[in-house]
């Protein structure tokens, strides 16, 4: 079983170095798999199609932000509202520079957006974990009113500020810019989340 993980790592990271430098179009599985040493065919044991290789990328990165969500969660003796703003701070920061520094990771989220929603949805779905997390311990210390349905509320959040997650699929607005939105649209929910 270690050397099945190995060669899905290796192939992993020939095709993040080789996607990330000539472009998720301009990537095929033959060149991913001379990368490797090996077959095309051998690659097609590890992943599906180039798409599947396109996901595991983007879950690897994903596992970095939910680290960093869990433990925004984890500090309880800090304000609730504080870490709410701080937990979608922090994705507009992270997604933002993300995709700022380098152009293909802008397409490697494209093409996951429009031939993958359901990884979206199910992302979501697990960021919307940690937001009820928040929402609950900021009820219980009385931070915010209390609410009939957290799940139903972490995902109007969600919708409410869907422009700063990966902000450069909706918009062409400078980090600046962005934050003033940011920090305009934070506010109204705040104030809207207060006991």
């Amino acid at each position: 079983m270690p050397e099945q993980s190995d060669s899905r790592d290796a192939i992993l990271s020939a095709a993040m170095t080789r996607i990330l430098h000539y472009g998720y179009g301009k990537t095929t599985m033959a060149e991913i798999a001379k990368d490797c040493d090996m077959s095309a065919g051998n690659i097609y044991r590890f992943f599906k199609s180039k798409l599947d290789i396109a996901e595991a990328m983007a879950r690897k990165f994903n596992q970095t932000i939910f680290q960093a969500f869990s433990e925004i969660v984890r500090r309880s003796d800090e304000s609730a509202l504080d870490r709410v703003r701080e937990f979608f701070q922090s994705r507009l920061d992270r997604t933002y520079h993300l995709l700022e520094e380098d152009p293909k990771k802008l397409e490697l989220a494209e093409v996951l957006g429009s031939e993958r929603p359901g990884f979206a949805n199910e992302q979501f779905a697990q960021e919307r974990i940690y937001i009820v997390e928040l929402l609950e311990q900021g009820i219980e210390r009385g931070e915010i009113a209390p609410l009939d349905n957290c799940n139903f509320t972490a995902e109007m959040l969600q919708t409410a500020l869907m422009k700063f997650e990966y902000p450069q699929l909706w918009t062409q607005l400078s980090m600046e810019k962005l934050q003033r939105e940011f920090d305009g649209v934070m506010d109204l929910l705040i104030k809207a989340l207060k006991a």
